[in-house]
């Protein structure tokens, strides 16, 4: 029976597309692409050390659910050590938040973004790499900076200091 209803998105275990992103390998696993902009999804895998400085996104809602590990969630509203199972929700409006693995072990996130975009970004900004490789973090000089400061800009996105929530 043919339809013109969408398909489902169905991926492998080693399908979609892996991105070194600060040193955390991230797979998108739906993309706005192909949710018509409702939402994306993403497998994060955050090394020990790992996870994005201070950020904020006035446009996006994010959601993660810790499907093995912990990381530490900062923000404007204060400090939450989210563990296996845990879920955390990042509303619009634009709190200044960011995420740290502070363990010695791999922790692994599902994030989704309503609206998606957020996807967009992280392929703007990373490199291509195979499943469940991790590459050290990227050189964070002046001029590497102010180049991902405005790749940011460019997604909506808004990057803070890495002391900025203490």
């Amino acid at each position: 029976m043919k339809t013109t209803k969408p398909h489902p998105i169905t991926l492998d275990a080693g399908d979609g597309q892996n991105i070194s992103v600060v040193g955390d390998t991230y797979r998108i696993l739906a993309s706005g692409k192909q949710t018509g902009g409702a939402f994306a999804t993403i497998d994060m895998l955050v090394p020990p050390g790992g996870g994005p400085g201070p950020h904020a996104h006035a446009d996006f809602e994010e959601t993660f659910y810790v499907i093995d590990g912990e990381i530490e969630v900062k923000s404007e509203a204060g400090t939450y050590i989210a563990k296996k199972g845990a879920y955390v929700v990042i509303p619009k409006g634009g709190i200044v938040h960011s995420f740290k693995n502070k363990t010695d072990t791999l922790t692994h996130l599902l994030c989704t973004v309503i609206p998606s975009g957020l996807e967009e970004m992280f392929v703007a900004i990373g490199t291509p790499v195979e499943p469940h490789t991790f590459l050290p973090p990227p050189p964070m000089d002046p001029q590497s900076i102010e180049k991902l400061i405005k790749i940011a800009e460019q997604y909506g996105q808004k990057v803070y200091p890495p002391d900025f929530l203490g």
